[in-house]
């Protein structure tokens, strides 16, 4: 019974290397992404070569600013997504199979790519998504036209709302980092 207890154990934990399809397709969704979003830099620089041209009308000069600052915004959500993708990558593959050595070891990194727990990687990809979120109501905010004061106060709320999320995504880092500080203060104190 211990040999079939010990066997089953063993596949169980094993088992977890099914997550690496996870961190494949996680890791080559975000590589697509980055791709996609340089690409669409590349013709971004194109195109906006053409705002120097003494044959634009006012007009059209406008137009190509505000369609630039229109793909410049769809650019950097495009790459914070495929940072989204990167991150929970590197979460799901130190949280179910490894610590990933050079992450730990390197100042450079800043413990940013170290994932600790299931918390610790939901946290950091709420950070990135609520970016994602505010680089997309501020493309949006970038075509919207008001033609009603409501429309106004919808804007003016949606503002709102992120600045919140961004209050109470703050203190609750800080907050955090404040009691830690505050309880290992004393100890300094102490000895």
């Amino acid at each position: 019974m211990k040999l079939v207890e010990k066997l089953f154990e063993g596949a169980l934990w094993n088992s977890r290397f099914v997550i690496l399809a996870a961190v494949i397709g996680s890791l080559l969704a975000g590589f697509l992404i980055f791709y996609m979003a340089t690409v669409d830099v590349y013709f971004l620089v194109q195109h906006a070569l053409h705002y120097a041209d003494a044959s634009l009308t006012d007009e059209a000069r406008k137009a190509l600013h505000d369609n630039t600052v229109s793909h410049i915004v769809e650019v950097v959500d495009g790459y914070l997504l495929a940072t989204v993708m990167l991150i929970f990558s590197f979460g799901l593959y130190e949280l179910f199979i490894s610590d990933i050595d050079q992450a730990h070891g390197n100042k450079a990194s800043g413990n940013i790519l170290v994932i600790n727990n299931l918390d610790d990687l939901k946290s950091r990809l709420a950070k990135v998504i609520l970016m994602i979120l505010i680089v997309t109501l501020f493309k949006e905010a970038l075509r919207m036209k008001l033609e009603t004061p409501l429309d106004l106060v919808y804007l003016g709320a949606s503002i709102t709302l992120i600045a919140l999320a961004l209050y109470f995504s703050h203190a609750a880092e800080h907050g955090t980092g404040k009691d830690e500080s505050a309880s290992a203060e004393p100890e300094k104190h102490g000895h």
